[in-house]
């Protein structure tokens, strides 16, 4: 017999093959086929094996249901609610790096500079949140990024990029070339974020690494656009 999960937890290919491996290891079990993209798996067994079993033999950060007990089953308010209680910690990042933003020209309200600050800290703070699991970014990352896809090295990079980009912008050195590398990745990136939006494939969104578990939403291609349009902005020289 042959039954179907939903598994919460997973965020590279490292994850998908603990998941296997796990899961095999459940007597009964003679086949497993994983797929990290739609966090699925579906499990061959010679005997009904119950959930509390595949449950006691996965590592604790990994949830199993069985396919029909999935959230997507859930109503659509409360569905909503867990979306937005998991976008939290992005909402309240961006909030902080505003404030310090605007702090740090209160007197003078230079816009343009306090524009490249938030750039700035932007980069800093999620570049941050990627290296703190550096050795899962780049697969997470690949999932929707159309370069990294094509080029794992890029994946490997990109947190380092970002970090070089974030001093450029708040020690305003090359903004010009820091601008136009920004226009380049995270226009690249927001080809693959509107991708997966439109498909409505369920990916983690590896902006804050894999520390930080964020569905892949709306919110992801607006965190994009504003950094866009501010570059676009900059750039050309609108304030």
């Amino acid at each position: 017999m042959t039954h179907q999960y939903h598994i919460s937890g997973m965020t590279c290919g490292g994850c998908k093959a603990s998941v296997e491996k796990a899961l095999r290891s459940v007597s009964g079990v003679s086949n497993v086929r994983v797929d990290l993209e739609t966090e699925t798996a579906e499990i061959e067994m010679d005997k009904m094996i119950s959930l509390s079993q595949f449950r006691k033999a996965l590592p604790e950060k990994y949830t199993i249901q069985m396919k029909e007990e999935q959230p997507a089953m859930m109503g659509v308010s409360e569905a909503s609610k867990n979306k937005w209680k998991q976008l939290r910690p992005l909402f309240l990042i961006f909030l902080y790096i505003t404030v310090a933003s605007v702090a740090l020209h209160w007197e003078t309200l230079a816009y343009g500079e306090m524009m490249l600050d938030f750039m700035g800290l932007f980069y800093i703070v999620f570049s941050f949140f990627k290296l703190l699991d550096l050795k899962g970014f780049p697969s997470s990352f690949a999932m929707y990024d159309p370069l990294a896809k094509r080029l794992p090295v890029y994946g490997w990079i990109y947190p380092f990029l970002e970090t070089a980009l974030g001093l450029m912008f708040l020690f305003r050195f090359e903004v010009t070339v820091a601008l136009i590398t920004t226009l380049m990745i995270l226009g690249i990136t927001t080809v693959g974020v509107t991708r997966a939006l439109l498909d409505k494939k369920k990916i983690q969104c590896a902006c804050l690494g894999t520390a930080l578990k964020l569905p892949m939403t709306e919110a992801t291609f607006i965190e994009n656009t504003i950094m866009i349009v501010m570059a676009l902005v900059m750039l050309f020289g609108f304030v």
